[in-house]
């Protein structure tokens, strides 16, 4: 095993140079994996040699994402112990998709989902499945709504499909998320065929503009936008078209995690009263890739959309874990939230949150006294910055990225080019703020 101690190794130096090495690989870096390349060998290749190899020219050229001043994509770092956690899994190679597969991945991922339940306040009846992220888990909530919503009309959609279905209508906000979409035209209903709520100038949708809802309909509402981190009024929607007979299903990427932080939990009231979520849990939650999570009010709802069915699979009472996700065989996704989760504690996650979004501020405030716009109420942890013109802009953020001391990426809101800055790894500190700081506002000065 000699290999795999080598492996920890290398992993170990590369975290531990993460704090001062540069967010963005080198030219030169990228060039590099050219070596990577090739036609597949003839014959074996000795394990060390590959292993010295990936890393040589593997890690240099990554983005220092796992780092305390990565600022993209609401990208969190993964907590250490998570990562261990995650190793571990990974030694154990489990197979998560029945309890006879795992019973460990499957004891796992129960209490995993307990504690969640307990962090959002939700009842024990709700129930859940772990799948790779959002988009997923967005599919998941959207077949479940889709199952329910055509069986009160006796059409069986698992039998016989969309083709010649009762027409579901689907009502999403204007600033819904691009993933949402995709988890539409996944399960059928389109991209474009969807009626759209319109916004505030924080890009939540607006209560009062919710048309009549006539059976059957999906109402899709936001639990933090990504350029903002706004929420939709989900208190106020939601008892609205549950009353309506709507199902709804709120994508809460990474906002859902505010409900942790006696500041931010507000942002979530009225969660107990929509159908379905979905969340990261690679994100705000801080484990490793690939981990996200689908949350059902009725999780027999969603068995029935999604379990599968064949003579040797196990039968019986117990959850099994792959009834509620689109996937069978699948890791042990559990294990690393689970280590997440009891490392942390119901305080530390509050820390964490409130941390983050405190560092938030304080990006706004140091960007603000600088004298560049701030272009979003800072509710959470994503801040929006202009340095004037678009094209300054987007000087300034590919500027930024290249000097190398932090990594912030750019997007695009109410018709302007925007810096956002998404504050969300456990290792960010105020240090890591104020460095970054002055790296921007030197940037933005010389641009």
């Amino acid at each position: 095993m000699k290999i795999l101690q080598d492996a920890f190794a290398r992993s170990v130096r590369y975290l531990e140079t993460l704090p001062e090495r540069s967010v963005q690989p080198s030219t030169a870096a990228i060039e590099a994996l050219a070596g990577l390349d090739g036609p597949l060998p003839q014959e074996p290749t000795p394990e060390q040699e590959v292993l010295e190899r990936l890393d040589a020219v593997g890690s240099p050229a990554t983005l220092a994402n796992a780092g305390p001043r990565y600022f993209g994509f609401v990208t969190g770092g993964a907590l250490p112990v998570s990562l261990a956690a995650n190793w571990l899994a990974g030694a154990w190679d489990q197979n998560a998709h029945f309890v006879v597969g795992s019973p460990t991945a499957a004891a796992l991922e129960n209490r995993a989902l307990a504690w969640i339940r307990e962090i959002l306040e939700l009842p024990k009846s709700w129930g859940g499945g772990f799948v790779t992220g959002t988009t997923m888990g967005n599919f998941s909530g959207l077949a479940a709504a889709r199952h329910h919503l055509l069986g009160t009309l006796g059409w069986d959609v698992e039998s016989k499909g969309l083709f010649g279905a009762p027409e579901i209508q689907v009502v999403v906000g204007e600033e819904a998320h691009t993933t949402l979409f995709q988890g539409l035209a996944l399960i059928g209903f389109g991209r474009d065929r969807v009626t759209k709520v319109p916004v505030d100038d924080q890009g939540r949708m607006r209560s009062d503009s919710l048309p009549d809802l006539e059976p059957p309909t999906i109402v899709c509402l936001q639990a933090g936008n990504v350029n903002t981190g706004s929420f939709d009024p989900i208190i106020e929607i939601a008892p609205r078209a549950r009353e309506q007979g709507a199902w709804v299903h709120v994508d809460a990427a990474f906002g859902l995690w505010a409900k942790a932080s006696p500041s931010t939990a507000h942002l979530v009231k009225g969660l107990e009263q929509v159908d379905s979520v979905a969340t990261d849990l690679h994100k705000w939650l801080n484990v490793p890739y690939d981990a996200g999570l689908a949350l059902y009010r009725d999780p027999e709802i969603a068995r029935r959309a999604l379990s599968i069915t064949a003579a040797y699979l196990p039968e019986g009472s117990e959850r099994q874990p792959c009834d509620y996700t689109p996937e069978s065989s699948r890791r042990a996704r559990g294990v690393e939230v689970w280590a997440a989760l009891k490392t942390l504690g119901r305080s530390g996650l509050a820390d964490l949150i409130g941390r983050n979004c405190e560092l938030a501020r304080r990006f706004a405030a140091g960007l603000d006294k600088a004298g560049f716009e701030i272009g979003n109420e800072v509710v959470l942890n994503q801040v929006l910055v202009s340095f004037g013109s678009d094209a300054r802009t987007r000087e300034v953020i590919a500027a930024v990225q290249l000097e190398g001391t932090c990594w912030c990426g750019g997007t695009t809101w109410n018709g302007r080019a925007w810096m956002r800055i998404s504050v969300s790894s456990w290792a960010t500190g105020p240090e890591d703020v104020d460095r970054s700081l002055r790296a921007i506002i030197a940037v933005a000065t010389d641009c």
